[in-house]
């Protein structure tokens, strides 16, 4: 797929851009230069035909010092990749030595390049327009990223300038890759832990608290599957976020656990569970969705502690603490050595394939009526929980990452509280394990009318489970009392 790389200094609305071409809000917006750090990527389909969209952070200015150098190095990574460039420049503030400087970098690199002039919202900002011409660049595009002004010229030409395509490169993608989201708190290897499993440094690694400030998408591919990696910022407690930028950062991080399909939960093993890993493993269990917890930095714990016994300790604490979230694996891993990152996409493709069981529904009403044997419901208000009936609907298509679902009719589907439906849980488990997902139940209650169905068919003889049927066998014969009389003659 052709990529289209977006360049500029800070501040001149190249996310804004990037978001506008993509149709969706990916990359934050804010006044704040410097915002940018990472190569996002994503795609516009605007025009006849998709292409990959790369958003940078700003060249220039030095607006963060801490991160300058890395900044610059994503950004020629970006440019060497890319097939065109589009050069944004701010409209309204006019021409800056940046710019120039930037054209001049820009003109020594052999690919296309289209000079974007941005931010101009209103007719009356066309004559800062005009000074843009000294930089040299053909056929400028005037666009406003902010009020979608001029981006349909714009796609226009950039795909009159893209390279044309190999129709027998095109290959028909059978099946959507699983979004793969990469959450903890700041500052336990999340980006360290995207770069081992990429083999790159595809995003920034500092142990600056905060680094990635974007949900970063990550396409990847191994061994035939098709995947995207989120790599998110890290999630403070709301009481410790301090600038605008990161509450976006946070709420970003918080969206990418809801669009995901799986989240790997990192935790530094060097640190323990703190009390703002477990909120967001609850932001995960609150969210369904499936979970691998990744202990980062366990290298650093078995040079620490040298006995088998003291690190089975160690894993034991780390289950204790996060006992809501029982049915995830725990990947015991370094970003640093890369030891078990293997095993890590082993274990998505195994949470994966578990999802797809489907039980059968005796096999399953046999199960929870075992269950329920075992250890009936508690009473509520002098009424006891009553499971009629336990079905699961068709599983989905072979491709997709779905939770399973358990449809429960009950008498009455208050009568279930949280602790026996993790009963009930935990014994569906001893049959089909389901690792690392999160298990559904759907409560239906009778209705009056399905409660008068049921004593209609029990009053004529028939079976509620038997759909309304009546029993099999042969029908009773009926007499006829009209031709038990004597018929009279006729003329008698």
């Amino acid at each position: 797929m052709p990529t289209v790389a977006i360049v500029g200094r800070p501040n001149v609305g190249k996310s804004a851009l990037f978001n506008r071409l993509a149709g969706r809000r990916i990359s934050i917006v804010h006044d704040q230069p410097g915002v940018t750090r990472d190569r996002i990527v994503a795609q516009c389909k605007l025009g006849r035909a998709p292409f990959a969209i790369v958003d940078t952070g700003g060249i220039g200015g030095n607006v963060d010092a801490d991160f300058t150098e890395q900044v610059h190095l994503e950004v020629e990574i970006a440019l060497e990749a890319s097939d065109l460039l589009l050069f944004v420049v701010d409209g309204q503030s006019g021409m800056t030595p940046v710019d120039q400087e930037l054209a001049r970098r820009l003109r020594r690199i052999d690919k296309p390049l289209i000079l974007v002039i941005n931010k101009i919202d209103d007719d009356k900002h066309l004559p800062n327009a005009g000074d843009f011409a000294r930089l040299g660049f053909p056929h400028p595009v005037l666009v406003s990223a902010e009020h979608d002004r001029g981006t349909g010229g714009l796609v226009a030409q950039i795909e009159a300038r893209l390279p044309a395509r190999d129709p027998s490169a095109e290959v028909e993608a059978v099946a959507s890759p699983i979004k793969i989201a990469i959450v903890g708190r700041p500052n336990v290897g999340k980006s360290s832990l995207t770069n081992a499993i990429l083999g790159d440094a595809r995003t920034l690694v500092s142990p600056i608290s905060g680094t990635t400030r974007d949900a970063i998408d990550i396409p990847y591919e191994r061994h035939g599957h098709t995947y995207v990696l989120i790599d998110t910022a890290g999630i403070r407690a709301r009481s410790k976020v301090d600038t605008s930028v990161e509450f976006f950062s946070v709420t970003r991080s918080e969206s990418s656990i809801k669009r995901a399909d799986l989240c790997v939960l990192v935790i530094d093993a060097t640190m323990g569970i703190t009390m703002q890993d477990k909120k967001i493993a609850g932001l995960i269990q609150e969210s369904h969705k499936p979970c691998i917890i990744a202990v980062n930095k366990w290298d650093l714990i078995k040079e620490r502690t040298g006995t088998k016994e003291e690190l089975n300790e160690e894993i034991a604490k780390l289950r204790s603490e996060l006992f809501f979230l029982d049915y995830a694996p725990l990947l015991l891993c370094s970003a640093k050595t890369g030891a078990e990152l293997g095993r890590l996409f082993k274990t998505i493709e195994r949470v994966q394939k578990e999802a797809q069981t489907r039980v059968g529904t005796g096999v399953l009403n046999r199960v929870f009526a075992a269950a329920i044997a075992a250890q009936p419901p508690p009473s509520r208000g002098g009424k006891r929980l009553k499971l009629l009936f336990v079905t699961q609907p068709d599983k989905v298509s072979a491709v997709s990452f779905n939770v399973p679902k358990f449809v429960l009719f009950v008498n009455d589907e208050k009568l279930l509280d949280e602790s026996y439906r993790r009963y009930l849980e935990a014994r569906l488990r001893e049959h089909t394990p389901y690792t690392g997902s999160p298990l559904l139940f759907h409560l239906r209650a009778r209705t009056p009318r399905d409660k008068a169905n049921d004593t209609r068919g029990q009053k004529f003889g028939r079976h509620p489970e038997s759909g309304g049927r009546p029993p099999s066998g042969p029908r009773p014969k009926h007499s006829n009392k009209k031709s038990e009389k004597p018929r009279r003659r006729l003329g008698g």
